[in-house]
């Protein structure tokens, strides 16, 4: 009897569908594209750039998180990505995140017009095509830690994360 029903739970199990692996996912530092010209009078805000770093770490760790991607560690190609205008260096985020593996890969930068007037622009690409899946942006108001964080969540969470966000709609 014990061999029947091992039997039986063998061919059930065998007659399930595959659970298909979430998509390998490189995630690279979001950059800062200032247009203010304040930049020029004070230099670099290492405000800023702390902030850069934690809404990077936001994105990783929310997808991550969410279970429906395979989080790659980027660290093999970090130095050669540091050192690349990523939003303007003709697809060297998609090679970059071949060279480790990825499916997509997302890239970030915060568009910083003015102290008040900012936006964040995610891309996600396909890695084994080079093209742009999707881009999202959203628009916000002050240069703070808070208004940073409000906007990053908003795009993973009803963007990134959301069901039917960049599939054609019926």
């Amino acid at each position: 009897m014990r061999a029947l029903v091992a039997l039986v739970a063998l061919i059930l199990l065998a007659s399930m569908p595959a659970r298909a692996a979430p998509p390998k996912l490189a995630i690279f530092d979001f950059e800062l594209l200032d247009t203010s010209l304040e930049g020029e009078m004070r230099g670099p805000q290492a405000d800023e750039h702390d902030r850069l770093i934690h809404i990077s770490d936001l994105v990783r760790t929310q997808l991550k998180d969410s279970g429906k991607f395979q989080l790659l560690d980027i660290s093999p190609v970090k130095a050669a990505a540091d050192g690349s205008n990523l939003q303007a260096c003709g697809g060297c985020d998609v090679q970059f995140a071949q060279r480790i593996g990825a499916d997509l890969v997302i890239t970030g930068v915060i568009k910083k017009i003015s102290t008040l007037i900012l936006n964040l622009t995610i891309f996600v690409r396909d890695v084994h095509t080079g093209q742009l899946i999707t881009g999202m942006n959203a628009d916000f108001r002050g240069n703070t830690d808070e208004s940073w964080t409000r906007a990053t969540n908003y795009l993973v969470r009803n963007r990134l994360l959301a069901p039917n966000y960049g599939k054609p709609q019926p």
